[in-house]
């Protein structure tokens, strides 16, 4: 028995996107603990409308070699951020960005540079594993919340367990891709994908900690 459990606060606090993962295997039965945990993850009328496709060992080597011959970039299913962004939602996407190219080193002007880091979403930033997130077609937003709420139980066990992750979702603009690969039905939407696996602890970018908004911008007492 573990002596000293990480508490949810810890797990909550630790958690962040990883963008440089170690190629460490992960056992299969780790992904399928860590999934039947996290569907204890609340769902309206125990809906339960995740619907999730696991890439590991073999079939993620398979899908990195598939991935090649596919369309590079397909138009979304669904608009990823609002079309007018208005502040300070804008301001705060604009600022993790800056954040993350500067601890990679890439100024503003080089427009190469960011596209090729841009593009290691596409390799799951060197990841062993990944899941993919569908939800039925006929859902709406409060299933969504669902899967929210799903995908942030996982990533919290995942770091109990010592593990780390990136949810992408860079995947709704190679829904096609995936889709194909994993076998999903065409009632099935893409949602995103979650890269998991050892964090490689040199690379910089894995240093990144994104500013939250103080809680009296965002919550009143009433």
């Amino acid at each position: 028995m573990n002596q000293n459990p990480m508490s949810v606060t810890d797990a909550v606090n630790r958690r962040s996107s990883i963008r440089d993962f170690l190629d460490t295997p992960i056992d299969d039965q780790v992904m399928r603990d860590l999934l039947s945990d996290a569907a204890r993850a609340p769902s309206g009328g125990n809906v339960q409308p995740w619907r999730v496709y696991v890439v590991n060992g073999e079939s993620m080597t398979r899908l990195r070699e598939h991935l090649p011959s596919q369309p590079p970039i397909e138009s979304p299913e669904y608009d990823i951020y609002p079309k007018s962004l208005t502040e300070p939602y804008r301001t705060n996407r604009f600022t993790v960005g800056e954040q993350m190219y500067a601890l990679l080193g890439i100024p503003r002007e080089d427009k190469t540079a960011r596209l090729t880091q841009f593009a290691r979403n596409g390799d799951f930033f060197g990841a062993p594993a990944a899941i993919f997130c569908f939800v039925d077609r006929q859902m709406g937003p409060p299933q969504w919340s669902d899967l929210g709420m799903f995908l942030q139980t996982f990533m919290l066990l995942a770091v109990e367990r010592g593990l780390a992750t990136c949810a992408q979702e860079y995947w709704s603009v190679r829904h096609g891709a995936i889709a194909g690969f994993v076998g999903a039905p065409d009632d099935e939407m893409l949602f995103c994908g979650v890269s998991i696996g050892h964090p490689n602890p040199d690379a910089p970018v894995n240093a990144l900690r994104s500013e939250r908004m103080p809680l009296d911008d965002w919550a009143r007492f009433v």
